[in-house]
């Protein structure tokens, strides 16, 4: 009985990966064949994947953050230009930016997905502006067209988004180029790792170059981006899951949103192309104190991006920006949630609206 309680009341994390045994076969492969660095399984990866999304180039990186620094150089963004990227997203987006050597212009979000606005991006450009990357937060696609519609290079950030679908086409097919995230909890994942998309054999050519450093004829900075065997091996895996696990994913949010709508929340827009990567919730003050309250009953929950960009650089604005973060709660959902934690789960949401009414009515 007392196990019974302790497996009843275990924590929930926010996050976390959906490993098994095909995994675990096709890395133990890997490792018994004794090449475990780039190889033979990252081009079955890169031609896998780009089958996938039906596109023409895909080369496989270290991170999403490194996928974005080449996908930039191939651009030949640089010192002087500009890229304009959203406040409401992870410091990656400026990290990479900085790495080019480029000046990062914030824009705000739109209220309804917390993807980019496109009116706010439009009042930004200015002749130095290079490219945009528009991240498809959460899972959910932004609204690309408006985009396109300002004649800048568009970098899609997929990191959060395999398999979001945007005009009956997959995210990442609409850009000069995109870039996933394959790290432990995100979508898909081969532990760290990313991954660059285009259509342009120049671009990718660029990118292949410039992410291994050694046997060159000539010199210039390169670097040491190279996807392992072993993570690759686990992304062949992973990727031929991922309708399942999206399908995963889909049915806990119907069952959270089914639950959740007699509470007086802003829940998850009704978009068919979503997958589902967080299903973030607006109450209606600060989210901190629905944090710790579901953290009390052995919920892990978090605000969905740690603090805005505009904040960590110590810039004024972004007010639909500034709302999203202090008001956005992000409940767990990822395949391995079972039937009884998503029970648990919108128990205790339902329970600490009943006690906390002001965050949620």
């Amino acid at each position: 009985m007392i196990k019974h309680r302790e497996q009843q009341h275990h924590f929930i994390p926010h996050s976390r990966p959906t490993l098994g045994t095909e995994e675990i076969k096709a890395v133990s492969e890997v490792i018994a064949s004794g090449h475990i660095a780039e190889g033979a399984i990252v081009k079955e990866f890169e031609q896998k994947f780009a089958d996938y999304l039906n596109v023409k180039h895909a080369v496989a990186t270290t991170s999403g953050t490194s996928a974005l620094h080449l996908a930039l150089l191939a651009l030949e963004v640089g010192p002087g230009d500009e890229v304009i990227i959203p406040s409401y997203v992870c410091c990656a987006l400026l990290n990479a930016v900085n790495y080019a050597g480029a000046t990062a212009v914030l824009a705000d979000i739109c209220p309804n997905t917390c993807n980019l606005d496109a009116a706010d991006v439009k009042k930004r450009l200015s002749s130095r502006t290079k490219a945009i990357i528009v991240p498809h937060l959460f899972g959910m696609a932004a609204d690309l067209n408006p985009l396109l519609a300002l004649d800048v290079p568009i970098i899609e950030d997929c990191a959060q988004a395999v398999g979001a679908v945007y005009n009956q086409r997959p995210v990442g097919t609409f850009g000069v180029a995109a870039v996933y995230s394959f790290y432990a909890t995100k979508v898909i994942t081969t532990g760290e790792g990313g991954m660059v998309v285009c259509n342009a054999k120049d671009i990718a050519e660029r990118i292949r170059d410039l992410k291994t450093y050694d046997q060159k004829d000539d010199y210039k900075i390169r670097f040491n981006y190279k996807m392992t065997d072993i993570q690759a091996a686990l992304g062949i895996v992973q990727l031929a899951q991922l309708n399942s696990i999206l399908r995963r994913r889909k049915a806990i949010a119907d069952q959270y949103t089914r639950a959740f709508k007699v509470l007086d929340l802003n829940l998850p827009p009704d978009d068919s192309g979503q997958i589902f990567f967080r299903y973030v919730i607006g109450l209606k003050t600060d989210s901190r104190s629905g944090i710790e309250a579901l953290s009390r009953k052995g919920i892990g929950c978090d605000r969905p991006v740690y603090l805005p960009l505009h904040r960590q650089i110590k810039l004024k604005g972004y007010p639909v920006t500034e709302k999203a973060w202090k008001n956005s709660l992000s409940l767990p959902i990822y395949p391995s949630l079972t039937d009884e934690a998503v029970t648990r789960v919108i128990g205790a949401v339902l329970d600490t609206a009943s006690k906390i009414s002001r965050l949620f009515k």
